[in-house]
């Protein structure tokens, strides 16, 4: 791995796509169903690189272009060893729902005091993290490793590439269960971070109040920093929703003033304590922190408000599950509005749940009596109202004239509910 990590460090950065090439990089071409890495490594060094690795030994020249048996398992291989060359915390951050929103709040809260290397956007695969890892330099003092999984034993690879040192599960819920059967499949994968953590000596941060993640802590050997409304060593009690959240904490002795938060959802309060509680681990001033996180913005569609010239938009429509969407309808309910509107698209990657997870959606919405349409074949086939597609909705909305209305907008990424934005 020597002869690796010296031409790691003859380059400038790392590039699996032949479409991004900055100059001077390494090229590592990677292989799938429908693509090649290996037949743009040659376009890639005409682009700037300055090396390529191909894992096709006729394309090799040992010159510029070097052969490795397996891409893909290089270039996890090479982002362990070079996170190896640094002793600096790596949280690893994982949970069915809020992952990417709670990394971006706490790096928001690090940034205040730290160097820190932090996921981008959602690169939180088997090639988003070892790409990741790979951008860890002498500078930074702190890595946030965000860290999905579409079924069992996905952390636990993503972890032994990354060796975290410190671990925060944002919750257990219903979500990719077409690759995990079951909702006991979600918490022993997710609890994989537990045990990596466990073995490296690190420490947990836990929601007090959530009694399957703290019981699954407890079942470690480890130290645990906790945060919760009712429990845990930071406190917050939230303070109010219009929609956006309003909260304050006490740690210790301090005793914060309110935090006007520009996020929406009650289930954004844990987040934000999450955040909190590892600031405070890190030692950084409240007052550092209760300024950052209070000016902190959303992007990617997750829990952006959008006043348009017609209507109040809550754009939640980059992912959605079971638990995420209850949570969603759970904090509309809440806000108090005179003319609500609730457009949600179908969940997918559910499996054989998908139906009867969608009908529980259906119920809530009847129950609560919230006006409401639906996106989506697995929706539709339930609902005959509903849409097909957002499409077809957003000819229907073009038709009609929605004024003064607070809209939430929450679907799966691949119902493509953004498009009705604009109509808004």
């Amino acid at each position: 791995m020597e002869k690796w990590l010296a031409l790691l460090d003859a380059c400038s950065s790392v590039s699996t796509d032949s479409r991004q090439i900055q100059k001077d990089c390494l090229y590592i071409a990677l292989k799938g169903d429908n693509f090649d890495g290996n037949q743009y490594a040659e376009q890639a060094l005409a682009a700037g690189a300055k090396y390529a690795i191909v894992d096709n030994d006729a394309m090799a020249n040992e010159e510029n272009i070097f052969f490795v048996p397996n891409g893909l398992y290089f270039l996890q291989e090479l982002a362990h060893a070079h996170r190896l060359r640094f002793e600096i915390p790596v949280l690893g951050i994982t949970g069915s729902n809020g992952k990417t929103s709670t990394k971006e709040l706490v790096n928001c809260a690090l940034q205040t005091q730290y160097n820190v290397l932090c996921t981008e956007g959602n690169l939180n695969n088997h090639i988003g993290v070892p790409l990741t890892l790979l951008k860890i330099n002498a500078q930074h003092q702190i890595a946030i490793i965000e860290m999905g999984a579409n079924k069992p034993l996905d952390i636990d690879e993503l972890c032994r590439i990354a060796v975290p040192t410190l671990g925060l599960i944002t919750n257990i819920g219903k979500a990719h269960l077409e690759g995990f059967i079951n909702f006991e499949g979600v918490l022993k994968t997710k609890s994989e971070l537990y045990d990596h953590v466990a073995q490296n000596n690190g420490g947990l941060f836990v929601n007090a109040d959530d009694s399957i993640l703290l019981n699954a802590a407890q079942q470690r050997n480890i130290t645990l920093h906790t945060f919760g409304a009712q429990n845990g060593e930071l406190k917050g009690q939230l303070q109010g929703l219009d929609p956006y959240v309003h909260l304050s904490w006490t740690s210790n002795s301090y005793v914060s003033p309110v935090l006007d938060t520009q996020m929406i959802g009650k289930y954004n309060f844990y987040n934000f304590l999450a955040a909190l509680r590892v600031g405070t681990y890190f030692a950084i001033e409240p007052e550092k922190l209760n300024a950052a996180l209070s000016n902190y913005t959303p992007t990617n569609k997750r829990s952006q408000v959008e006043k348009t010239a017609k209507n109040t938009l809550i754009i939640d429509c980059y992912n959605a599950n079971p638990s995420s969407m209850m949570s969603a309808l759970s904090s509309f309910i809440e806000i108090e509005h005179p003319q609500k509107l609730v457009i949600l698209g179908d969940m997918l990657e559910l499996g054989a749940d998908g139906p009867t997870e969608h009908q529980k959606i259906l119920d809530f919405l009847h129950s609560n009596a919230l006006n409401f349409m639906t996106v989506g074949p697995i929706f539709k086939n339930l609902n005959k109202e509903g849409f097909e597609n957002a499409a077809i909705l957003r000819e229907k909305l073009l038709e009609q004239d929605l004024n003064a209305c607070l809209i939430l907008l929450k679907g799966s990424r691949g119902i493509a509910l953004e498009q009705l934005i604009d109509c808004l």
